[in-house]
């Protein structure tokens, strides 16, 4: 079984094997290289499309920004990313459609044992010594806004029309409709009419 394959099918896995470090250090350049480009070149946004996994035709990342593998990440429509968004797409990674993410933004969608000699000293047959880490998905919906400063953690499930407050940490699903915060991020009440600024107009 190769590594890639072990992340997918929820095993240990060693992040330093070859295999996966060639496919990092694709997205690394290339995310190295739009981080060097003015906000305005009209090639910046689309290197991004050479080495995500999927995004819409409409996106928009101020940058900088950080992808581990970004095959590993999917993005529906309309997506924004304000400064310093971080990618840790281990493990798969599902973003909806109409999606905002604050500055500093980070998923986290891989882990590493608690066990230290399972951490750093998981043996192969020829003797190398790997960093194991192990990989769950993070699934974001539609019309979520994720705001500044916030992790979400592998495994977690983020529904439709959610707000993430500044500053949390999310390690637990939160539902449809919920403004949620915290560290850890728990769903505060539901997001309703009364919620509207359109007076501001």
């Amino acid at each position: 079984m190769r590594e890639e394959e072990r992340i997918f099918a929820g095993k240990l896995f060693d992040a330093r094997s070859k295999e996966l470090r060639d496919i990092k250090h694709k997205a690394h350049i290339l995310c190295q290289k739009f981080n060097t480009l003015d906000e305005y070149d009209e090639n910046r946004l689309s290197i991004i499309k050479e080495f995500i996994g999927g995004i819409g035709e409409k996106y928009y990342f101020q940058g900088p920004i950080q992808f581990n593998y970004g095959v590993h990440t999917y993005i529906g429509e309309n997506f924004f990313a304000n400064f310093n968004t971080t990618i840790l797409d281990d493990g798969r990674i599902y973003i909806g459609d109409n999606v905002m993410f604050g500055p500093n933004v980070s998923l986290m969608a891989t882990s590493h044992p608690l066990i230290p000699e399972e951490r750093v000293a998981m043996k192969y047959k020829d003797g190398h010594v790997s960093m194991s880490e192990y990989a769950e998905e993070i699934h974001i919906e539609n019309n979520v806004w994720i705001a500044c400063n916030v992790v979400v953690c592998g495994g977690v499930h983020i529904g439709n029309n959610v707000v993430i407050g500044a500053g949390s940490v999310v390690i637990k699903d939160i539902p449809d409709n919920y403004l949620a915060y915290g560290n850890p991020c728990k769903p505060i009440r539901l997001i309703t009419e009364k919620d509207s600024k359109l007076d501001l107009l």
